[in-house]
């Protein structure tokens, strides 16, 4: 299919339709590794879909779980009801967070994972009488999915400029400091004071006002922004001394891909709330979830009256073809020790990054578990014209790669082996000698 009528019923997300329908590029299948086009062409996946094919694409045991669950039970409402996978999957999941990290609330994808943490959060404080605490705090550069709670605490422009955002929102800034910290490996030795603005932001509002702060441990859609060291901790000790939630955005995170089952216990920091969505099914199905400390449940449930203690919740929340998905995929995770693999594959991975410094047009090299940017630097009047050029150029040679302005992200899934990540550097390497 070389062309697609811009007639085309799909309106197609976060895409620039009109070139797109001139210029398809079409994913037909997928395995392990690999997505295969309509021609049969294989495209190495190094991104891992949209950063949530942690375990590799279409694992039989995951297909096999689906396909069952879906011939014993397609469906069942959670409002006033439930059935028994739900409840497994939620103790399975609750397992593998920090400990005191136990009440799962199941969403649909990270969108709702996020909205329905700040609700959680804003239910926490008024059930302990802080019902003036209703202002919440997000970061510059952040992304936390496209629902209005998401995209108000979000701090990347063009999701925010065309809509009416919540009124009580602020941002601290982001951690990104080219000027000294480029091209480090890992985490930034300086810069652990961003998150003193924290302390000013309680000045301005007052504490009293100020309901939960949510971050992305590492950011993610932005570019693979790695935190400085001790910011995340500096960040914890500011919110606990003053009343307020921490909520990590684990979306992209959680499940293995710094080589930890969450980013909470890869930074030793643990937060009141953690969202994930993406690996928690191997984006098979879609699922979301905000994980909550056990005493934010308990002050919404045990100090409500008798009835619905929280006046929200999603037609699909814990849908049984999902929570069979996830089992099937927390079975994969573990059998194969993926979460291990992955630690033990990101020095290479570093090293591999890394050896593209010097590479045409690459200003900055950023990288943390399996995880990596490569900062273009844009062509003059043409912001993200260039890396665009580059993913073009990926594709259509073999790899899929992920671009965010002029920066390109990669995200392989776990199961990847040395040769392939060879092959994602070596492919960039080539394309970006002849990208103008």
């Amino acid at each position: 299919m070389n062309q697609l009528s811009n007639e085309s019923s799909f309106w197609m997300p976060f895409t620039d339709n009109r070139y797109f329908k001139a210029n398809p590029r079409l994913l037909a299948s997928a395995k392990g590794m690999h997505y295969y086009t309509p021609d049969g062409r294989a495209v190495l996946d190094g991104t891992s879909g949209l950063w949530c094919v942690n375990a590799g694409h279409t694992r039989p045991k995951i297909v096999e779980a689906i396909q069952k669950q879906a011939a014993t039970l397609d469906f069942a409402p959670t409002f006033q009801l439930g059935h028994p996978l739900v409840f497994e999957f939620a103790q399975k999941v609750a397992e593998i967070f920090p400990a005191g990290m136990d009440r799962v609330f199941f969403a649909n994808s990270g969108s709702e994972a996020v909205d329905s943490a700040l609700k959680i959060a804003l239910a926490y404080q008024r059930a302990i009488g802080q019902g003036s605490r209703t202002r919440l705090i997000g970061r510059e550069r952040g992304y936390h999915g496209v629902g209005f709670g998401g995209i108000s605490v979000g701090g990347l422009v063009s999701n925010r400029r065309t809509f009416t955002l919540l009124p009580g929102v602020d941002h601290l800034p982001h951690t990104f400091d080219l000027k000294n910290a480029a091209f480090t490996r890992g985490q930034p030795e300086q810069g652990a004071h961003f998150a003193d603005a924290l302390e000013g932001i309680v000045a301005l509002h007052g504490a009293e006002t100020i309901a939960a702060v949510i971050v992305e441990p590492v950011a993610g859609s932005t570019g693979v922004l790695v935190p400085p060291k001790g910011y995340l901790e500096r960040l914890r000790e500011i919110t606990k001394r003053h009343g307020i939630l921490l909520i990590f955005d684990e979306v992209i995170t959680a499940f293995g891909r710094l080589g930890a089952p969450s980013a909470a216990e890869y930074f030793g920091v643990t937060p009141d709330i953690i969202t994930c969505a993406k690996g928690i099914t191997n984006a098979s199905v879609p699922m979301g979830a905000a994980i909550c400390n056990r005493k934010i449940y308990e002050a919404i449930v045990d100090s409500a009256a008798p009835g619905i203690e929280l006046f929200h919740g999603y037609t699909y929340s814990g849908h049984p073809l999902a929570a069979a998905a996830g089992l099937a995929t927390l079975e994969v995770y573990r059998e194969e020790g993926l979460f291990a693999r992955a630690r033990e594959l990101s020095p290479y991975w570093e090293e591999r990054a890394h050896a593209l410094r010097g590479a045409p047009h690459v200003i900055d090299i950023r990288n943390l578990g399996l995880m990596a940017a490569i900062e273009l630097r844009p062509r003059d009047g043409a912001s993200g014209a260039r890396a665009m050029e580059a993913f073009h150029r990926c594709f259509d040679e073999g790899v899929l790669i992920r671009v965010t302005g002029d920066t390109i992200a990669l995200s392989p899934p776990l199961i990847v082996e040395k040769a392939q990540i060879d092959q994602i550097f070596d492919k960039i390497a080539d394309v970006l000698k002849r990208v103008a």
